[in-house]
């Protein structure tokens, strides 16, 4: 249910309201935008009399919500969400390139690759320390190492890190993270969406590789419902019947999941495509459908990557690549302007 106020709201009377929805078991999530302030009641709204609730003279109006997600919800939330990671804001008409390889390696390669991406406009450092990978021969990652590296890395250039956890009892080592990305593998592990839930630490939520948009914002609902709102979705790809690229670049959840929610939505075509050719034309593709951000796989030397080399550019490739999206970010806001 959504109760939305009139302006500048009886302070008394509005107090009155809060109290007695807390007193039903109701929580309460307040948005304030530039012309009316709306409360998004969470919880069992059934036995809530819409129209005793439109009758008080603070309120403009009521409705009731029928999708399952709540928090995550645009009705809920109609001003967009804006995340701040130091020097860095995801979202508000920003173009974030989040780059770096797929695998921490070594401490010269992680940091190589970091100064030479943020020379070419990336505001984000990523890299995998932890790698769920599909066959249990492969390599699993440097783990608590490979953060040690990232963490250097981050001391040399300043770009904040986002990297994936795998499991709960990962997070302690996750102080010096700044974006704590759920893989595609873990999008419905809701005991690990809701420990992190927990905490105020930005959650980057790729898409499941069969998830539907519902299940996917259920999945950001959980994180929402135990207190934290810095909540960021990645589009990486689903699993269709075409073989020829690694995934489906599913462009068309960009627009969808802005309609329906108000976060941040990051596109990643690296693993979209899995083939390094391909990244450049739909990494353009997204900014064009309005993404917020790319995350885009970059090692120094791809053909020796221990982890997914196919899908990686290199930092030339990567430098001529960033140049376009930012010029092309820059245009488009000059339309809107």
């Amino acid at each position: 249910m959504i109760v939305v106020l009139k302006q500048n709201p009886n302070q008394t009377q509005l107090d009155y309201l809060i109290n007695w929805l807390e007193g039903k078991n109701i929580s309460i999530h307040t948005s304030v935008g530039d012309s009316h302030m709306i409360l998004g009641l969470v919880g069992d709204t059934s036995k809530l009399d819409a129209d005793l609730i439109s009758a008080l003279d603070i309120v403009e109006s009521v409705k009731r919500v029928q999708e399952p997600y709540k928090n995550a919800n645009r009705k809920f939330h109609p001003e967009e969400t804006i995340i701040k990671v130091g020097d860095t804001q995801i979202g508000g008409g920003t173009l974030t390139l989040m780059a770096g390889p797929c695998s921490v390696e070594t401490e010269e390669q992680m940091i190589a690759v970091a100064k030479a991406v943020k020379a070419s406009g990336a505001t984000m450092l990523r890299g995998g320390a932890f790698k769920p990978r599909t066959s249990p021969y492969a390599f699993q990652g440097l783990g608590a190492e490979g953060l040690r590296l990232l963490k250097l890395a981050k001391q040399e250039t300043g770009l904040p890190i986002v990297t994936e956890i795998m499991e709960i009892s990962q997070l302690p080592l996750f102080d010096d993270v700044d974006v704590i990305q759920v893989g595609t593998r873990n999008m419905q592990n809701f005991n690990l969406l809701k420990e992190l839930g927990a905490q105020k630490k930005p959650v980057m939520i790729k898409r499941g590789m069969s998830a539907t948009y519902e299940e996917w914002l259920m999945s950001a609902e959980y994180v929402m419902s135990q207190g934290n709102e810095n909540v960021i979705l990645c589009e990486r790809g689903i699993r269709t019947y075409e073989s020829y690229t690694r995934n489906t670049l599913d462009l068309s959840a960009i627009p969808v999941l802005k309609h329906l929610s108000h976060f941040p939505v990051i596109v990643d075509p690296s693993h979209a495509t899995g083939k390094s050719s391909l990244v450049p034309p739909m990494a353009m593709a997204a900014v064009g459908g309005g993404a917020d951000g790319l995350i885009i796989e970059v090692h120094n030397d791809p053909a020796k990557a221990w982890c997914d080399g196919p899908q990686s550019l290199n930092p030339v490739q990567f430098d001529k690549l960033s140049r376009k999206l930012i010029a092309m970010k820059d245009f488009m806001n000059s339309l809107e302007d």
